[in-house]
């Protein structure tokens, strides 16, 4: 199967990808290393929040954890009612992130990270 044919979704599945019947993306699918990760950070830092953002053609379903101090982090997670599902299991609230947007704190811990680094 060439690149192409990855992007278009087809395997002999009449267009569709092989998972569920969504279209492949170029991006790997999520482990359980992306979970551990997120509930790693979750459990060491306090006031997290889950952002929720959309599959692309490119890259699968992801979200955004930010801390109560703005540090964040992104991994995959294989769609919406997963990470619903993870925010319920590791009590943080969850969001979408195309409908509230990412906050401010999260743009500010970015900047003075790069101030920091030079």
């Amino acid at each position: 199967m060439g690149l192409f044919d990855k992007l278009r979704g087809r395997r002999g599945t009449g267009g569709q990808g092989a998972r569920g019947g969504r279209r492949a993306t170029l991006d790997r699918p999520s482990g359980r290393a992306d979970l551990g990760h997120l509930e790693q950070f979750v459990g060491t830092r306090r006031g997290v929040e889950g952002y929720v953002e959309p599959r692309t053609a490119v890259t699968e379903s992801t979200i955004v954890l930010v801390a109560a101090d703005g540090e964040w982090t992104r991994r995959r997670i294989d769609g919406p009612e997963v990470a619903r599902r993870l925010s319920r299991d590791l009590a943080i609230p969850v969001y979408d992130a195309q409908v509230t947007g990412y906050p401010q704190r999260m743009r500010d811990w970015t900047h003075r990270r790069r101030e920091q680094q030079g």
